[in-house]
Parts: C-alpha cells; structure tokens; sequence
C-alpha cells in the first residue's frame, strides 16, 4: 500500500481498525504480498471474504528517517516527498527532535544542527520549524 503511494516503505501495518472502521464493500481478504510488489492488488487475495470492518487493515508509511548517524538511533533528519530531502535547521530544537523521534518510535535525548550528521542530498524539504 505505502509504494502504491509513493512511499519507500511501510514503518508498520496496523489490523482490526487501528485507524477507524470503513464503510462500504469489503474487496480483499486474506491478502499476501511479498513486499516487492508495486500495488496493492498485485497482491493475492481472495474477493469473497469473512470479514467485518472492524477488521480494516491499516499502514504506516516510511516518511521520515535519520541517516549519517553511527547508529540507526541518530543522524540526519530526512524527509521523502517523491524522493528524499533533508530538514534546514533553521530554528531547529529539541522540541522539533523529539516529535521526530517520537514518529520514529524512539525517544530524543539531544538535538544536532549546522550538519552535525553531514550534509545530506537532494531538495530541503522543510524549514524554520517550531514544534
């Protein structure tokens, strides 16, 4: 579902309704997918279904990352709009850091700027920002 989107990847995938129930006909059941397909109904499934609404799966879709750290617990903040960017650190604190980390399931206990991590690639995504 999150490469059919255009994300890169998927953080988790949610079940019974994590996101709230849908309405309307059920398509799929009993979906498989290898992880390499680039949509959702490449998938195996079976249209005829047992379900109920309270079972609606969800996804959480890779849009943020840390890169150039020395370990997956730090680094650059990257954000993927279409391709990856970085995060200017203009105004950047430890607020920003924390709702990061906290997308990220992890907790901040600091934050870097003035390309602490390296310089990253690509556009800058986001700028000045104040949480």
């Amino acid at each position: 579902a999150c490469r059919q989107l255009g994300y890169p990847s998927a953080i988790s995938a949610p079940s019974r309704a994590t996101f709230g129930q849908g309405s309307g006909f059920i398509l799929m059941d009993d979906v498989a997918c290898s992880g390499t397909e680039t949509r959702l109904l490449s998938c195996s499934y079976r249209s005829s279904h047992n379900c109920r609404h309270s079972e609606d799966a969800g996804a959480q879709c890779q849009d943020v990352r840390l890169s150039g750290g020395s370990s997956p617990w730090e680094g650059r903040v990257e954000i993927f709009h279409g391709q990856w960017g970085t995060v200017c650190d203009d105004s950047w604190s430890i607020n920003d850091a924390r709702v990061v980390c906290r997308q990220l399931g992890r907790t901040a206990y600091a934050s870097r700027s003035l390309a602490y991590f390296g310089y990253g690639g690509g556009p800058i995504w986001l700028d000045n920002i104040a949480c």
